[in-house]
């Protein structure tokens, strides 16, 4: 096939005019498919499918998860830094005024087309081999364990290559501009700040849900003087913050638990944080009441 053929009936024009609905318009990415084809934005990162197995992963898994798994396996790539491809598209997304679009039967069938014309319809394909098998109820104990371990037992030493030197998981609280500011600077102050939405005082007792590697139950102990009870699901994190407790001297002040927070019966607590961790109690367990009186998606004072 020419390169002029390729231009109108290779893979990525087919695939360009199927994605071209749900970004209202040109493609904010420049398409290359494995059959040599280009299409999209001649300016924008260059996405590669190297196999029609990734349009087989969006009909079966439409939308993120179908596209991580063909980048994990290598049937997707970025030629250009990841981060700012991302971001580069969805700039191009937002200044367009776009809202997610949900795949209707209608483009279901049409991708369904697309995809046994380009040879890329059938089963099922393998989930990759790095990703998570759980099984059982959705936010059961058991389940929740299976997760935890799977997302957060990999090493310390991997998450120390991507987080401060806190360890803190969630989103910094940037307070100034400066260009000597750092992250780490911006999760001190994150810290603080949650400390003092919580009123914390000496002598306090303090409820940690969820607490990662610590970084928020090790601020309130040292800093605001409370005594913490921090659980977590993650073995990993749990001997990583007793270490740091060591170190520190706060043994009389901090215990770290490896323990499910539906599992906590000795309080009361004078206050109780959960940092983004919504998403391991589930949109549906937070009407349901809590044997901790409250517990936030972000923090919360005991008897709210």
């Amino acid at each position: 096939m020419t390169s002029t053929e390729l231009k109108t009936t290779g893979a990525a024009p087919k695939l360009a005019a199927l994605l071209e609905p749900f970004v209202g318009g040109e493609l904010p990415v420049r398409l290359r498919a494995w059959d040599g084809s280009e299409a999209g934005d001649p300016a924008g990162p260059v996405v590669v499918l190297n196999s029609p197995n990734v349009l087989r992963r969006l009909l079966w898994n439409p939308g993120e998860l179908g596209l991580a798994q063909a980048y994990v396996t290598g049937e997707l790539d970025v030629e250009s830094d990841l981060a700012e491809s991302l971001s580069y598209a969805w700039n191009v997304v937002r200044s367009r005024h776009l809202s997610a679009v949900r795949p209707t039967p209608g483009l279901l069938l049409k991708a369904a087309i697309t995809a046994l014309r380009l040879g890329a319809f059938g089963p099922k394909l393998p989930v990759p081999r790095s990703q998570a098998r759980l099984s059982g109820r959705l936010h059961s104990k058991r389940r929740d364990v299976d997760a935890i371990s799977h997302h957060y037992d990999l090493s310390n030493d991997f998450y120390a290559l991507v987080l401060d030197p806190q360890m803190a998981y969630s989103s910094a609280y940037w307070t100034t501009e400066d260009p000597a500011y750092m992250l780490e600077d911006a999760q001190r102050d994150k810290l603080d700040l949650v400390c003092r939405k919580l009123g914390l005082e000496p002598g306090m007792r303090f409820l940690d849900v969820g607490c990662g590697w610590g970084s928020l139950s090790l601020h309130a102990a040292q800093h605001f003087g409370v005594q913490v009870v921090g659980v977590t699901l993650s073995a990993e994190q749990k001997t990583f913050v007793q270490q740091r407790v060591r170190e520190r001297g706060l043994q009389d002040s901090v215990e770290i638990r490896l323990q499910d927070y539906r599992e906590i019966s000795d309080g009361p607590f004078d206050a109780i944080s959960s940092i983004e961790m919504g998403e391991h109690v589930g949109a549906g367990n937070y009407p349901r009441p809590s044997p901790l009186a409250c517990i936030g998606s972000y923090a919360s004072r005991a008897g709210c």
